[in-house]
């Protein structure tokens, strides 16, 4: 990735998380959050080009990537990580990129401090319970009845081949034969790592919590109408094309998108994904 830079930083409570930054602090800012079972890795095609019209902070979500466990793992946890993160990098208003686990670490942020969010850019995000279709229902049942089956049954996609499918189920076969499999292997290598399946376990358990919070979420949205550019992969083969809708409902002035790609779009429609971003920003820049 052309002029990035790694960083790592000590949080307050001891541990590290690695994040990327690309351009200049001056310029609006845009946090990328990427999802399971990714990296800031995710993003390594449309950094550069977002870093000439904004200053980009990448991190790697805690237990993701080069970033240390947290000791207590929840999507409120990481989103105290990722502030903590950009009041240490002095970053007031901000773009929110929004995708996958992301989108509960995103809003966390952008409720704590409204009135910084400059914009979201939502990709392949749940925020109402029309994304969770039928595909959901083993992990619904665990969070009703959390015994050793039902964990299971939610669990059972983190393998190896359940890696794999983040970047090619539900995808045509031209589209996913452009996907190289070093990516899911490296994802996969990392999740082997200690501590990190504990981590994605214990995430699965609270994105309970994070439905629980839909109808906040909606209040947030309603009050607030941030601008808002939606990229979607149409063949997400885990949220359903029913969540398109509720966003659009939700911020009826919102940009909408539909690729022919799967749940990781960035995998195979980066260009012109960073073609959209640069033109929504823009508005900001000129006045920035």
């Amino acid at each position: 990735m052309r002029h990035a830079t790694r960083q790592r930083i000590r949080l307050s409570g001891g541990t590290e998380l690695s994040f990327i930054t690309a351009g200049e602090a001056h310029k609006p800012a845009v946090l990328l959050l990427h999802g399971f079972p990714s990296s800031a890795r995710m993003f390594r095609e449309v950094v550069s080009g977002l870093s000439q019209a904004a200053y980009v902070i990448a991190p790697d979500l805690p237990g993701f990537g080069e970033s240390d466990v947290l000791p207590d793992v929840s999507f409120p946890a990481f989103g105290e990580a990722i502030s903590e993160l950009l009041d240490r990098l002095a970053v007031g208003s901000r773009y929110i990129y929004l995708h996958d686990f992301g989108a509960p670490v995103g809003f966390h942020i952008a409720m704590q401090a409204p009135g910084r969010v400059s914009g979201l850019i939502v990709q392949n995000a749940n925020a109402h319970g029309t994304g969770l279709g039928p595909q959901w229902a083993g992990t619904q049942a665990y969070w009703s009845e959390p015994n050793p089956e039902n964990e299971a049954n939610a669990t059972a996609h983190l393998t190896f081949e359940g890696t794999r499918d983040q970047y090619v189920a539900g995808v045509p076969p031209d589209v996913a034969a452009r996907i190289p499999a070093e990516h899911w292997e490296e994802d996969w290598r990392v999740m082997c790592l200690p501590g990190r399946m504990e981590t994605q376990r214990a995430l699965i358990a609270d994105y309970a919590h994070y439905v629980a919070r839909f109808d906040a979420i909606a209040e947030y949205l309603a009050r607030w109408q941030p601008p808002a550019l939606m990229l979607w992969g149409r063949h997400d083969a885990f949220f359903d094309l029913a969540e398109i809708l509720s966003w659009m409902r939700a911020l009826p002035r919102m940009e909408a998108h539909m690729f022919d790609a799967g749940h990781l779009l960035l995998e195979t429609h980066a260009a012109a994904a960073v073609s959209l971003m640069l033109e929504f920003i823009g508005p900001a820049r000129q006045t920035a």
